[in-house]
């Protein structure tokens, strides 16, 4: 299982790759093997402002829906039209294509409460 060093991490399976203000969030590795085939993500919250852990949106899979929650608190500027067209994209390329919304971050200092990537391997096991 891939858990790269660059990222950022929740106890909900989300990452986050911060770039300045601006941040990729998806779900990671562990995350889309626990969930199974991905056919289907919905984003409504493009636009919006959001508070840490609130759902951005949903995950569909084979056999289970997810939630999917911001890591930190911030504006919805965009979803993936890549995995909205090809959800699979979760399953196989998680980190790269499959990123799911791009946000602008509100508050900073909630990514001092996210997992490193050594954090995250305790957590799954991993």
């Amino acid at each position: 299982m891939k858990i790269p060093e660059d990222l950022l991490y929740t106890k909900d399976h989300e990452w986050i790759r911060v770039e300045g203000d601006v941040a990729f969030i998806g779900v990671t590795d562990f995350a889309q093997s626990e969930l199974g085939d991905v056919v289907f993500v919905e984003v409504e919250t493009v636009g919006e402002i959001l508070e840490r852990e609130e759902a951005l949106g949903t995950i569909e899979a084979v056999k289970t829906v997810s939630d999917v929650f911001m890591p930190v608190a911030g504006e919805v500027l965009e979803f993936n039209e890549l995995v909205k067209e090809t959800p699979d994209l979760i399953n196989k390329d998680p980190y790269g294509d499959g990123w799911i919304v791009k946000i602008k971050i509100t508050e900073q200092e909630h990514l001092n409460d996210l997992m490193n990537a050594e954090s995250y391997k305790s957590q799954t096991g991993h």
